[in-house]
């Protein structure tokens, strides 16, 4: 795992929601589907407690998209049990050793572009079923589903780019 590239991935969800939830852009219709207002959300509005859970909760993220936008990390797990066999060992370690550091495989499909895609589909096929279902037993409205999980959408592809193109 490249630290760095987690650690500039946990950066993208503040710096995305300062954008997308800007009153000129989706705050206003976000605060109107929560039914929160400006005065509500300033009032007892600790920034340094808010700011570091955030920048927790964003790492632990980040080190979960890690494995999903690199293939890299399939193989190994895929060879785990061979890996622990002394039997088998040698034969997993050579297939793993292709695609890490310098083998042949090492840097195949490891693109902004590529790790956006696996990236929005996270949002897509994860987090929009989970937000549109909590929203659902909330009694929330779909149009704020929408709006959040088409900003974990966005943060996510970002996020996997940035994880998948830093080697």
């Amino acid at each position: 795992m490249n630290w760095i590239a987690i650690i500039v991935a946990a950066l993208v969800p503040t710096l995305i929601g300062f954008v997308w939830y800007h009153e000129k852009v989706m705050g206003t219709l976000w605060m109107r589907e929560t039914g929160l207002t400006k005065e509500m959300i300033e009032k007892d509005f600790n920034i340094a407690k808010t700011m570091g859970i955030s920048l927790i909760l964003s790492v632990m993220l980040s080190v979960f998209i890690g494995p999903s936008v690199i293939h890299q990390f399939s193989v190994q797990s895929a060879l785990m049990d061979a890996l622990a066999d002394p039997a088998r060992k040698d034969a997993a370690q050579a297939i793993v050793d292709q695609f890490n550091g310098d083998g042949i495989y090492a840097n195949d499909f490891r693109t902004f572009k590529h790790g956006a895609l696996h990236g929005a589909m996270i949002g897509i096929f994860y987090i929009f079923p989970v937000i549109a279902l909590n929203g659902m037993y909330e009694k929330k409205s779909m149009k704020l589903s929408f709006i959040n999980a088409a900003y974990w959408t966005l943060t996510l592809a970002l996020m996997g780019g940035i994880i998948c193109m830093w080697k």
